[in-house]
């Protein structure tokens, strides 16, 4: 019976060698997968010496190796889409603040037809005096608000909607602008005012929240610190 000869060359025929693997241009480590991974495996197996095959044990931790990755690879899967998930949940919950009012700060505040805008300012070394400047959307001086000596903490603000002649401001956006003398020295302090939420939106990239107020500013759900009827 005649005998095929089978030389290592026809073996190895249509196969790359695990050194042209190993030795190729690295991709970064985003391009880098469980494919890669398993076709440089792959490829040492098929190149391996036949009189001095790979051990058990570097086979076993090698395939270990293989098993870590291919769990990572699923668990952020799996983590990506919670993420999905709860930013959804977080959006619909967030649904139930339209309508209402949230703080924010220097923002214009919509002024509705006998209605009052209120705030505060935060005080934590107290003042000897506060000034508060109510503009309109031009950016026209409307009323000017004092008040005396005032202890640490927040200070409550609240704007009647009238002008200084004491007639009421047309209904629109105005905004408010505080200045405190704060150990003999007269500084700008920021307003936060209630705004009324709008409209809620989701950032795809990071699943993120925010609120939109009157006047169009977006702000971040993690930033509103008070919410109001």
């Amino acid at each position: 019976m005649a005998t095929e000869t089978v030389t290592s060359s026809s073996l190895l025929k249509n196969v790359t060698r695990y050194e042209d693997l190993k030795n190729a241009p690295k991709k970064s480590s985003e391009e880098m997968g469980k494919q890669d991974f398993l076709t440089l495996f792959t490829a040492q197996l098929q190149n391996q010496n036949p009189l001095d095959p790979v051990k058990n044990e570097a086979f076993v931790a090698q395939l270990a190796q293989f098993s870590q990755l291919e769990a990572l690879t699923n668990m952020q899967g799996s983590l990506d889409k919670f993420v999905t998930s709860m930013s959804g949940e977080r959006m619909l919950n967030s649904a139930s603040l339209i309508g209402k009012k949230v703080a924010v700060t220097d923002t214009p505040t919509l002024l509705s037809t006998g209605g009052i805008i209120s705030g505060s300012i935060n005080l934590p070394e107290g003042a000897s005096g506060v000034q508060v400047n109510v503009v309109d959307s031009q950016g026209r001086l409307v009323q000017e608000l004092i008040a005396g000596p005032q202890l640490p903490g927040a200070m409550p603000i609240a704007w009647d909607g009238k002008d200084a002649l004491n007639n009421p401001a047309p209904a629109g956006l105005y905004r408010l602008s505080a200045t405190a003398v704060v150990n003999g020295k007269t500084s700008n302090i920021p307003v936060s005012t209630l705004s009324t939420v709008r409209a809620i939106a989701t950032n795809p990239a990071d699943g993120s929240v925010s609120v939109e107020v009157d006047g169009g500013k977006t702000v971040l759900l993690t930033d509103v610190k008070r919410v109001g009827i």
